[in-house]
């Protein structure tokens, strides 16, 4: 078992920036790969960022990519995304997730990933 907590989600101006982490703890952090996805309601949960375990290769949805950064710190245990030139269309619950293994183009799929955090509410105001 893997347990992962989000935090600091809040309300942003546009253009603004904010700092997602995600704590792990439980089972070995270092050997899952990490996703960030995000949802509003009524809608399905999107994949925005991943990262493999060493932290060496990293994935963006393209709608996020060149302004949000997925990053690592093994020796914490915890998962970052910092989030830059922030827009509305941003604005959803984001949540972390763990997976033991990526195969091939699987890293934007929910069903590679067997932890999920419970969210973190990400706003942004025009």
């Amino acid at each position: 078992q893997v347990q992962l907590v989000e935090s600091g989600g809040g309300l942003v101006q546009a253009g603004g920036s904010l700092r997602l982490s995600c704590a792990a703890s439980g089972r070995i952090f270092s050997m899952y790969h990490m996703g960030w996805f995000r949802q509003t309601p009524g809608k399905e949960r999107d994949f925005v960022a991943a990262i493999k375990w060493s932290g060496g290769t990293t994935y963006y949805a393209d709608s996020v990519k060149g302004r949000f950064t997925i990053s690592r710190d093994n020796a914490r245990d915890t998962v970052y995304l910092q989030m830059n030139s922030l827009k509305p269309e941003d604005t959803a619950l984001y949540y972390c997730a763990a997976a033991p293994s990526l195969f091939g183009s699987s890293y934007y799929l929910v069903r590679t990933y067997d932890y999920w955090g419970q969210g973190t509410q990400v706003t942004v105001s025009s």
